[in-house]
């Protein structure tokens, strides 16, 4: 097997290689003075398994073409295989038409990576479970949960938390890790959110969090205004702390400092989008899933 890596999160890609016990292997990606790239392989790949680990973080369309390219050239170069290591999957929030006149972005994106050459896909913690069902080829769903929960035992006691959905589409999320923390109480935020905007009109909770520390947790944070409002609806409702924990760090605008400056206690997300320090901020930690990639990779 060969891994080879885009520009959008070669620190993970450098893990996820050892993780497999081989090095990351070279390519050139050269830009163009109008922002074109141009990108070959620089070894041989015949009749070889090939991995591309490219995660489709801001800015999302720049770092899919990429992918894109990539895949081409190693098909073209002979690879027998070539599997997308897709941590972050990039337009998954559109799977389906909400309203007319709509296209269905992510179903654009899978038969594109389809068509130049991808023979398989893995990617962490999608928006939802049916997303698997748009690919034309075998997606592999794998999640970062289990790495959050044994984090979680270690910096938690267990009978004083409460876990938290942030909204209604979070349950089946928030089901599973209560299973892998010996099925602790949860609760949920509902809201009401404008389709055309994304802003969200008023929101509750359905659950008890008095007296409780309560986390967090979701698939991604995006603006950072869902966490912050959750946070203060929280402790409104008698939480005595928050802490969040979400997969994806897209911290998107002013994210980082919004989340700062919140009443959150911490934030915990992984490394399946690599955060530059101009994003990072005191109270972010961040658990890496490259050890959970490696082993789908074996499989």
């Amino acid at each position: 097997m060969k891994i080879f890596s885009g520009n959008s999160n070669k620190i993970l890609a450098v893990k996820v290689a050892a993780g497999l016990n081989i090095e990351l292997s070279p390519v050139e990606i050269f830009m163009f003075p109008d922002g074109e790239k141009r990108i070959r392989i620089q070894e041989k790949v015949l009749d070889e398994d090939c991995v591309v680990v490219q995660s489709a973080s801001i800015p999302p369309d720049e770092n899919y073409m990429e992918l894109f390219i990539m895949i081409d050239a190693l098909r073209r170069s002979g690879a027998k295989t070539v599997k997308a290591l897709i941590p972050y999957l990039g337009y998954q929030r559109q799977d389906h038409i909400f309203r007319d006149g709509e296209a269905v972005s992510l179903e654009v994106i899978a038969n594109i990576l389809k068509v130049v050459g991808m023979t398989e896909a893995f990617s962490f913690d999608l928006h939802s479970p049916k997303i698997p069902d748009v690919f034309p080829v075998p997606m592999h769903h794998l999640s970062a949960l289990p790495v959050f929960a044994e984090k979680i035992k270690k910096d938690f006691k267990l009978d004083e938390l409460v876990l938290v959905s942030p909204d209604m589409g979070g349950i089946r999320r928030i089901e599973e890790i209560s299973d892998l923390l010996s099925n602790i109480p949860f609760a949920t935020v509902t809201k009401n959110r404008d389709l055309s905007s994304g802003a969200i009109n008023d929101s509750g909770l359905d659950g008890d969090v008095r007296g409780k520390t309560a986390v967090i947790v979701d698939d991604m944070i995006s603006t950072g205004q869902t966490m912050v409002e959750a946070a203060d609806l929280l402790l409104q409702n008698g939480a005595l702390n928050v802490f969040a924990f979400a997969t994806h760090a897209v911290l998107a605008r002013d994210a980082g400092k919004l989340l700062q400056h919140s009443r959150l206690e911490r934030v915990v997300v992984s490394d399946t989008i690599d955060i530059p320090n101009f994003k990072s901020f005191p109270k972010l930690e961040v658990l890496s899933i490259a050890e959970t990639a490696a082993k789908a990779l074996k499989s």
